[in-house]
């Protein structure tokens, strides 16, 4: 008799968080089906984990705070609340060494023994910089008791106590891992971003803590809004840790002047002058925020030409090179500028920073749902973002921040910035929801709900794509689509790609619209990096320069050392970091769609070992680029006059100038992305026929009917057809047969043109006998004078349309339908006199 111990419940609850689950399952069954040996199965099973549980125990590290940070004197407070209360809200500007101490407050109190400690960033360079730092203060190597996980790049083991990663490798996870059960604790951090991750996350998080009591949740925030993290988590306690050590004094220097004869200034001007006054309070390097690298390029050329040389200028934004970017951490002698965009607020710390200058303004992503158009439009920053902007100077001596622009504008901004969730296109995370089976996006419980505009929008973009159906549920296509790790537009065109055999081409392609573009154009060195880009660049195409990059890259690789092949990058402008990962996520999806069972095309091109050049033949170019179109319906752009493209939904464009394109556009383009900066731009083009938009959009295409009329040599009923997607015409007038779209009205026009008309050319006799007889008639009327003995059009119509049946609209039909008829009536369709 199989006897199952009655602690058993309580030995499971003090397994690893990850056995917990199965093992109760396990449990479950034994009791519906008492069976021995499976017990002793189940015992030795939990005997493991709880040797791993008291293994991690023991080898639990004992850390040390240093004392300079101002958590570390808050460390009692905040491991108390840790213990009492399932979710905690820490909030302290950068400095106050939050991000690196929380973790080891996690450790101390025992946390990270029965699952890992889950450390989030928004960023992949912050997710390893902390994990470095951590396992140093930690007397450990990266990849042991601390490690990381972010895109393509895994150093963390079983034994690992602190995991650092990107929020969306922890999304990523819960697709495969519903209940996080790896975990024991998990930090947020950088909540304040607002990122569509982040709000995401919390939303799930949210969800999932109900069912996981023993899961703590610490979030971490600069001090913005933290108020309404407590309110979204059942009023969490908030713990605030002061971050800056100095004050930071603010000046207001408006570039609007309100004195009498004196004029405003522009941008560059202020902050010419705001360089200068700072100049007079002492050594210190600055910090300029800027909107995006052209105001960048353009201030450092302003400020190099009104400083002396040994005043460094350095500027900071996402796309530079790592190497680019590192050079802010590195010592220097003089004095140091650094101009930077928004990414210098929270993500990255400068060092050494005593004064900032602060325009007011950013470039921010905001998803238009009236043109379906991701703009980038310059925009007054908030009143939280000007703060941060400000805490950046008074970390090492008194700081003084600068702004250009009035107190009065900065007390009427918003509080708070705008989170991602209210200004993107939604659809990518509604289609994870509907794969990870969260409910409608409507109920789900975000930190801000979205605007419903943006969540119709999302539905309608998954609808255009075949993701989901009317009732917006999940389709296989959907589906499919959820597990592949890219944009849901890029996704389809890998599935299209699959049925069009030209998967082999588009698995290239849709990795490189999946990273940073790795082709590199430094300012100073435009036209050097351009003559090197021309031996990849196809005129008809930009999507086929990356194939040719791609097979070029790899044909190197081949017969290169890695330093050589370095070289080689650099020497061609070619980011050697972004290729590894291009090389990384093509991997990944080659992976995902072997386990879909699918096979690569043969491609001459990508399968071309020598540097000889291929030329892809009409059919491939047609293929690959049908694929594209998929995911790009919304990009399609007919050429009008002189340069401008007219796109869907009445959008005008410009092909963007780096674009193989631009100096001979063609009459339609499909673009990889329209982005609105100074204009509309098409970036990432390609050269397509009208044609396969209609093959594509199928149903999409609006199609209108005009001019229905009887054509004597066709015989037929025909009309003209416009065509159009989304309000762009694709085709203006084109001939169809009417018969089949309303054979009903072409019946009429069939009988008034052909047969009242007599516009039908036939030898029937019945046609010949009738046209003679109202000759005959017509002639006795033209001699008597009289205009009553013919009977008139209407008549001759209502004697065919009663003869005629309802399935005859045009000659062929009636030829057919009147020699069978006339064996049984011979004259049916003969006129009287």
């Amino acid at each position: 008799m199989c006897k199952i111990p009655a602690d058993i419940q309580n030995a499971i609850n003090r397994c690893m968080v990850a056995d917990r689950h199965p093992l109760r399952q396990k449990l479950r069954r034994l009791k519906d089906r008492p069976d021995e040996r499976a017990l002793k199965e189940l015992c030795r099973h939990i005997e493991k984990s709880h040797q791993q549980r008291e293994q991690r125990q023991a080898n639990l590290p004992l850390p040390s705070y240093p004392d300079e940070l101002p958590v570390s004197e808050r460390r009692a407070e905040i491991a108390t609340a840790i213990k009492q209360h399932q979710v905690v809200i820490v909030a302290g500007e950068t400095g106050s060494g939050k991000t690196t101490q929380l973790p080891k407050i996690c450790l101390e109190i025992g946390r990270g023994v029965s699952g890992m400690i889950g450390h989030t960033q928004p960023r992949r360079i912050a997710a390893r910089s902390v994990a470095t730092r951590i396992a140093e203060e930690l007397n450990s190597e990266v990849g042991h008791t601390v490690g990381y996980k972010v895109r393509f790049s895994d150093r963390i083991r079983p034994e690992s106590y602190i995991k650092l990663m990107t929020d969306g490798i922890l999304l990523a996870e819960s697709q495969k891992d519903r209940f996080l059960n790896q975990y024991d604790t998990l930090i947020i951090d950088e909540a304040h971003e607002r990122s569509l991750n982040i709000d995401f996350l919390l939303g799930y998080l949210k969800q999932l803590l109900p069912k996981r009591p023993d899961l703590k949740l610490i979030i971490t925030s600069a001090t913005i809004d933290t108020a309404r993290f407590a309110k979204h988590f059942d009023n969490a306690p908030v713990i605030e840790v002061s971050g800056r050590t100095y004050p930071v004094e603010t000046r207001y220097r408006p570039l609007q002047s309100d004195r009498d004869g004196e004029d405003d200034r522009d941008i560059l001007q202020g902050i010419r002058d705001a360089v200068d006054e700072l100049a007079q309070e002492g050594l210190g390097d600055l910090l300029i925020f800027l909107p995006g690298e052209r105001e960048i390029r353009e201030a450092a050329e302003s400020l190099r030409k009104h400083h002396p040389p040994h005043t460094e200028i350095v500027p900071l934004y996402a796309r530079l090179s790592a190497s680019d970017q590192n050079r802010i951490f590195q010592p220097h002698k003089g004095r140091r500028i650094v101009l930077a965009t928004n990414v210098a607020e929270t993500s990255l710390t400068v060092p050494g920073i005593r004064y900032v200058i602060d325009p007011g303004v950013a470039r921010l992503s905001r998803y238009s749902h009236r043109t379906k158009v991701q703009r980038l439009p310059i925009e007054k920053v908030s009143q939280a973002s000007a703060n941060q902007r400000a805490g950046r100077c008074g970390r090492i001596a008194p700081g003084i921040c600068i702004r250009l622009y009035s107190e009065e504008d900065y007390l009427l901004r918003p509080a708070f910035s705008e989170p991602e969730i209210r200004r993107s296109n939604l659809a990518a995370v509604i289609l994870q929801m509907k794969a990870l089976r969260l409910g409608d996006i409507e109920s789900f419980p975000f930190v801000e709900s979205p605007e419903p505009k943006m969540i119709s929008d999302g539905y309608k973009l998954l609808e255009e794509l075949g993701a989901i159906d009317q009732q917006k549920q999940l389709t296989e296509t959907g589906r499919q689509l959820a597990r592949l790790p890219i944009d849901p537009k890029v996704g389809r065109m890998v599935l299209a790609a699959h049925q069009l055999g030209s998967l082999a081409e588009l698995l290239v392609i849709a990795s490189a619209l999946s990273v940073q573009e790795p082709r590199e154009r430094p300012h100073e060195k435009q036209q050097a990096a351009d003559e090197r880009h021309k031996a990849f660049s196809d005129e008809r195409s930009d999507f086929l320069a990356y194939l040719k990059l791609w097979r070029e890259y790899h044909r190197q690789a081949d017969r290169l050392t890695n330093n050589k092949l370095r070289r080689w990058c650099r020497d061609h402008f070619i980011s050697y970091l972004r290729m590894r990962e291009w090389h990384d996520v093509y991997v990944q999806l080659k992976s995902l769609v072997r386990e879909l069972g699918w096979r690569l095309n043969d491609s001459p091109l990508l399968n071309s070992k020598n540097g000889d050049a291929v030329e892809i033949e009409a059919d491939s170019y047609a293929a690959i680029h049908q694929a594209l179109l998929t995911g790009l319906l919304g990009n399609v752009a007919f050429k009008g006059d002189k340069q401008e493209f007219t796109g869907a939904r009445g959008i005008k464009l410009h092909i963007f100038p780096g674009s193989t394109l631009f100096k001979k556009p063609p009459k339609w383009i499909m673009a990889a992305e329209l982005v609105e900066t100074t204009r509309m731009y098409a970036r990432s083009c390609a050269r397509i026929e009208p044609e396969w938009i209609e093959q594509v959009a199928g149903e999409r295409c609006k199609r209108t009917i005009f001019e229905p009329h009887w054509e004597k040599r066709p015989a037929a009923v025909m009309a003209f057809e416009r065509l159009s997607l989304y309000g762009l015409i694709i085709n203006p007038r084109r001939k169809i047969h009417y018969g089949r779209i309303n054979p009903t009205e072409a019946r009429e026009i069939f009988i008034r043109g052909a047969l009242v008309e007599k516009a039908f050319k036939t030898d029937a006799p019945f046609f010949r006998h009738n046209i003679e007889l109202i000759d005959e008639i017509e002639s006795l009327e033209a001699k008597s004078r009289r205009r009553d003995l013919l009977v008139d059009d209407e008549v001759l119509y209502q004697f065919y349309d009663q003869r005629l049946p309802q399935e005859i609209y045009d000659g062929r039909r009636f030829e057919s339908w009147r020699k069978k008829a006339e064996k049984k009536e011979p004259k049916l369709l003969y006129l009287n006199r």
